[in-house]
């Protein structure tokens, strides 16, 4: 990457407080992309559906306080280890004083599907991660479907569509025997395209992977090191 342009954490973080007219928006948007890996944080901890969500909003409601940011550890600047010690922190010493609310409170930062959040929990593998891990694996996975989206976004045209949805499953994986020439054959194309083609898909798989970890970090030399990182959770 030769240019590092301001991205929405670096703008939270530069800002040092969240009623800045610029952090506000950007921590906002963050919070909204991934609110389920802090929730099924929470949820495995041991909290129930109910109380997680309260922990949730209450969190995101405690960023949102004026000057929250500057008491916070930013964590090498990369918004999801940044996030977790917050929201550890917060669980462990702030919950207390807030259980004498209403729940959900005044605070609604995030728009909340309840049934939606406890649907994904109840997917989640029943092994014995540890909450920290959990939270980043489903940190990796929801970043990675942003980028998947805005791939099917572009190839949602007639004819590139169908092509996508041949090829998203071997974006990051050499795809079987025969593939080729059973994939080639019903979109009618050669092989050669076809293998064309999904080097070019992997490619700008591989682009937007990149743009999207420089939303969440504060310096380009750490975009590399944080796809390796997600990539070790999923593989976990």
């Amino acid at each position: 990457m030769s240019s590092f342009p301001t991205t929405e954490w670096t703008a939270v973080v530069n800002a040092g407080r969240t009623d800045s007219e610029e952090a506000m928006p950007a921590l906002e948007r963050l919070c909204q992309s991934y609110w389920y890996p802090l929730y099924a944080f929470v949820r495995r901890r041991g909290h129930d559906a109910h109380s997680a969500e309260d922990l949730t909003q209450d969190f995101f409601a405690h960023l949102f306080e004026q000057d929250a940011l500057k008491n916070l550890n930013r964590e090498k600047g990369r918004f999801r280890s940044f996030l977790l010690a917050a929201l550890d922190h917060f669980v462990i010493n702030d919950w207390k004083k807030r259980q004498t609310q209403k729940r959900g409170g005044a605070h609604q930062i995030i728009s909340w599907d309840e049934s939606l959040a406890e649907e994904l929990y109840r997917n989640e593998p029943a092994d014995e991660a540890t909450p920290e891990k959990l939270f980043e694996r489903r940190w990796a996975f929801v970043l990675i479907e942003q980028v998947l989206e805005r791939l099917r976004q572009e190839y949602g045209t007639e004819g590139r569509r169908d092509m996508f949805n041949r090829l998203e499953a071997h974006l990051t994986d050499e795809p079987p025997a025969g593939f080729y020439a059973d994939a080639a054959r019903q979109l009618n194309m050669t092989e050669g395209a076809l293998k064309t083609a999904l080097h070019r898909l992997r490619r700008r798989f591989g682009e937007l992977l990149r743009r999207q970890i420089a939303h969440t970090v504060a310096s380009p030399d750490q975009v590399e090191e944080e796809i390796r990182n997600l990539f070790a959770a999923i593989s976990h």
